[in-house]
C-alpha cells in the first residue's frame, strides 16, 4: 500500500517568507503542493463565510478563464492548471462545512508517491488552541512550520504591503500614518489585523501547546535562506535538500525607507517580541541583534 504523504502546515508569519517557501516546495520534485498557496480552509467557521469563500473563487475562476483564453501558448498549460485546482477547490467548499476527506482529496491529488503535501496559510497562526491541535489530527502525519522574521522589517513589511493594495497613489503617506496610528495603539481597520499576524509572543506558546513537539519547526526567515536553514528545514520535512535560490525575493514589496523617528518608536514598542524571541533561542540573527542594539541601548 502507498503511504500516504505529509501534510504541511505553514501558518505564518504573514511577511516571513511564506511564499518564498511556498515556492521552494511546489518546484520541490519530492512534494506536491496545488497551484493555490493559501487555503484558508480551517478559518471558516459559518455557511454564510464557506457562501463568502465560493464567491471569492468565482470570481477567480472567471479570472483564470479570462486569461486562458489570452494566454500565450507557453504559458497556457500553467494557467490552466491554476484554473483546474481553482475548479476542484470550489467544490471543497461547495460542501459548506469542514469536510477532511474532501480537503485531504483536494491536497493529495495527483500527488502520486511525493512524500510532502501541504497547505500555506499564514492566517492559521491566528486560530485558537484547539484549532490549531485539531490541524495537527488532519492526517496521520503533520507537520508544521512558523516562520519568524525581524519584528521591525516584517512589521513595516506588512504595513507597505497594506498601503500598496489600499492606497496606491498615496503609498508613503499612507505607510506612514498607518505605522504611526500602530504605534500609537489605534487598531482600527487593518491595524489589528497587521499587529496580531507578528505577534510572536501570543502565537509561539500557543503553538507550543498545541502542536506535538517533534512536529513543529519555528525558524528564522534570515535562516531559512542559508544553505544550513534549507538543510534543517527538508530534515524537519522529510525531504532531501533541493537547489534553493536563496537570492529571490517573493512579493517583497513596494520600497520605501522607514522615517528615523518611526523606527525608534517602533523599536521600543516592539521590544517585548524581541526579548520573548531571545529568551527562547540562544543565537538570533544579525538584523535581529541590531536592531535590539539600536533600539535598547
Amino acid at each position: 500500500m502507498t503511504r500516504e504523504p505529509t501534510v504541511l502546515f505553514c501558518v505564518g508569519a504573514t511577511k516571513a517568507g511564506t511564499s518564498w517557501l511556498y515556492e521552494h516546495l511546489f518546484a520541490h520534485p519530492e512534494c506536491h503542493f496545488r497551484s493555490i498557496k493559501e487555503l484558508h480552509y480551517f478559518t471558516l467557521k459559518t455557511a454564510a463565510q464557506f457562501d463568502g469563500a465560493i464567491r471569492a473563487t468565482d470570481g477567480k475562476i472567471a479570472e483564470m478563464q479570462a486569461r486562458l483564453n489570452a494566454a500565450a501558448d507557453a504559458r497556457k498549460p500553467v494557467v490552466a492548471k491554476r484554473l483546474a485546482d481553482l475548479i476542484e477547490w470550489r467544490q471543497v467548499l461547495a460542501r459548506r462545512a469542514i469536510d477532511l476527506p474532501a480537503y485531504r482529496g483536494f491536497l493529495t491529488e495527483g500527488a502520486g508517491d511525493a512524500r510532502l503535501v501541504g497547505d500555506v496559510t499564514p492566517a492559521y497562526g491566528l486560530l485558537s488552541e484547539a484549532g490549531l491541535a485539531g490541524l495537527a489530527q488532519v492526517a496521520a502525519e503533520t507537520r508544521f512550520v512558523y516562520l519568524i522574521r525581524d519584528p521591525l522589517a516584517r512589521l513595516w513589511s506588512h504595513v507597505r504591503m497594506i498601503a500598496a493594495r489600499t492606497a496606491p497613489d498615496r503609498f508613503a503617506q499612507a505607510a506612514e500614518a498607518q505605522m504611526a496610528a500602530i504605534l500609537s495603539g489605534d487598531l482600527s481597520g487593518e491595524g489589528k489585523g497587521i499587529v496580531a499576524r507578528g505577534d510572536y509572543a501570543a502565537i509561539l506558546p500557543k503553538l507550543a501547546r498545541a502542536v506535538p513537539g517533534k512536529s513543529l519547526l519555528v525558524l528564522f526567515q534570515e535562516e531559512m535562506m542559508t544553505l544550513p536553514g534549507i538543510a534543517r528545514l527538508s530534515a524537519h520535512l522529510g525531504l532531501t535538500p533541493a537547489v534553493a535560490d536563496l537570492e529571490r525575493r517573493v512579493h517583497e514589496g513596494r520600497a520605501l525607507a522607514l522615517p528615523e523617528a518611526l523606527r525608534a518608536r517602533a523599536l521600543l514598542w516592539l521590544r517585548p517580541q524581541y526579548e520573548y524571541v531571545a529568551a527562547m533561542f540562544s543565537v538570533l540573527p544579525e538584523a535581529w541583534r541590531r536592531n535590539m542594539e539600536k533600539g535598547f541601548a
